[in-house]
């Protein structure tokens, strides 16, 4: 079976958010589910930064996926905040001129909630770019915690990640390569 044309195909953008694990690792696994039907596939991360994570490595793997990972790491500590709203700056127009390129069938903007709720971005510039200029047939995936109302409100599909329990709080376990990264 061929991936549908653009023109056949609803694009829906999705908010995965909450305190709980798996938003990221949701997003990518829809990544890898679109890349191996064929579709053109971008992935903007906000926080990351110069971590090296098994996703990654594994969309080395694909032609059709773009990886950015460009942000300067977990700055909820930071000592720089100007630096760290010039780097989300940079990160979103990045964004922008990559949804409005057209090049792509899904796209991932990872983490760019967090900077919503440190009021690095407003949610509702991030809103009205949903609603005014996403193309009716791309997927759009927004992740991170403390996700905008206004994003929330211009989404066809929200899921709120829950925390039970988590290994590092009960157990103080570290991230661990191949679950975290």
């Amino acid at each position: 079976m061929a991936i549908k044309r653009r023109e056949h195909r609803q694009g829906v953008t999705l908010v995965l958010t909450g305190d709980g694990k798996g938003k990221s690792s949701s997003a990518f696994g829809m990544v890898f589910r679109a890349a191996a039907w064929g579709m053109r596939v971008c992935v903007i991360q906000f926080i990351k930064g110069k971590w090296k994570t098994g996703e990654q490595k594994a969309a080395r793997q694909f032609a059709n996926i773009e990886w950015h990972a460009l942000g300067d790491g977990f700055t909820w500590d930071t000592n720089n905040p100007e630096q760290d709203i010039a780097t989300s700056r940079e990160i979103w127009a990045l964004c922008q001129a990559k949804l409005r390129s057209h090049d792509y069938d899904l796209i991932v903007w990872d983490e760019i909630n967090y900077c919503t709720g440190y009021g690095w971005l407003s949610g509702e510039e991030i809103a009205t770019l949903i609603r005014e200029e996403k193309p009716p047939w791309m997927h759009l995936i927004l992740t991170g915690r403390n996700a905008a109302p206004e994003v929330i409100a211009a989404a066809d599909t929200v899921t709120e990640m829950r925390m039970v329990k988590h290994a590092y709080k009960e157990q103080g376990i570290k991230a661990q390569q191949g679950i975290e990264f």
